[in-house]
Parts: C-alpha cells; structure tokens; sequence
C-alpha cells in the first residue's frame, strides 16, 4: 500500500496504531492475536504485547473490558461481528452505558468498542453475519456514543477524538469498505 493512499483500511490501521502507541491501552477480542477475520490485519502495527485474544464469549468480552477500565486500562474491545455483538448486550447497556450514574458518579469506564458489519459483497455471508443494529442500539443506550464510519476522511479524527475526551464509544466500521 502506498505511503500516501489513504483508504479505508489504511484509517483503520492507522487510528489502531495511534492506539497502541498510547501506554495503557490493552486489544482484547477474537482475531486480535491470530488471524481469522479483519480484525487481525487492523491491529498489524500494535504491539502483540498489547493484544489479549479472547474465545467467543461477548458478555464476558465486556465484563472484562468494563473491569480493565475500572484498573487504568483503556480496552479496545473488538467484535468482528455485529450480529454477535448484540450477545453483550447486557454489560454494555445495562452496565458500560450506566455506570457512571448509577456509582453516584464514581465510576466512568472508558472503552473503545470496534463492531464490525459483515460485508455481502463480493461473497454474502448470511443474515446472522451482515445485520447492521446501530440505530436499534442508539434506542437503548443513553449515554454511550455511538459513531458510524461510513466515511474513511472521519475514521482517524473520530477515534482520535474519542481518546482525547474518553468518552466510552462504540464504532461501527463496515467490512465492506475494507
């Protein structure tokens, strides 16, 4: 890839790189340490010491991603599908979302959340692989940030602009555009 081709993935890498320059920041998820989806080649300029690859159980992904922030740790929790993203559900809205209110404002978790959407094209991968949820989970959370990288001039600025407010943020990128 050439050094000035600025392409979707290239963002992605490129914020995922800012990230992991940054020294309390910790990739946790399926396929951030051994290939088998997009994930893994997104995380190829962070360092292997920074990424925990975790079995396919999404709750407890984001149990352990709220409890790493609770210790100084900002996790980017990766979830190669959105489909299966929605299996976390339960930390993410009922805990991730609310913490900060109901601790009396003791408590702010910061966790960068990658989701990603299955692409159809140039192979479809089947209806649990390609849903797209975000504006349902935009209904049922009221405090997270939800961002949609649709575009691939927003997709540096906006993880960027995350970390600098920790602001707790759920990105959902398209495999598509990758």
């Amino acid at each position: 890839m050439g050094e000035f081709l600025m392409t979707y993935k290239s963002e992605i890498i490129k914020s995922m790189k800012y990230l992991g320059q940054k020294s309390n920041t910790i990739f946790l998820g399926q396929s951030v340490a051994v290939p088998g989806n997009l994930i893994y080649g997104s995380l190829e300029k962070v360092p292997n010491k920074k990424k925990l690859e975790l079995p396919v159980f999404e709750d407890t992904q984001m149990g352990m991603s709220i409890g790493l922030s609770l210790n100084g740790f900002i996790p980017v929790t990766c979830y190669p599908r959105f489909d299966f993203f929605i299996l976390s559900l339960n930390q993410t809205i009922n805990h991730l979302d609310k913490l900060y209110m109901i601790s009396s404002k003791e408590y702010k978790p910061f966790v960068i959340i990658r989701v990603l959407v299955g692409s159809k094209k140039p192979i479809d991968a089947g209806l649990q692989h390609t849903q797209n949820y975000s504006r349902e989970l935009k209904s049922m959370v009221k405090y997270l940030k939800i961002v949609e990288l649709k575009n691939k001039n927003q997709i540096f600025k906006e993880y960027k602009k995350c970390f600098d407010k920790k602001l707790a943020t759920i990105f959902v990128e398209y495999s598509s555009m990758y």
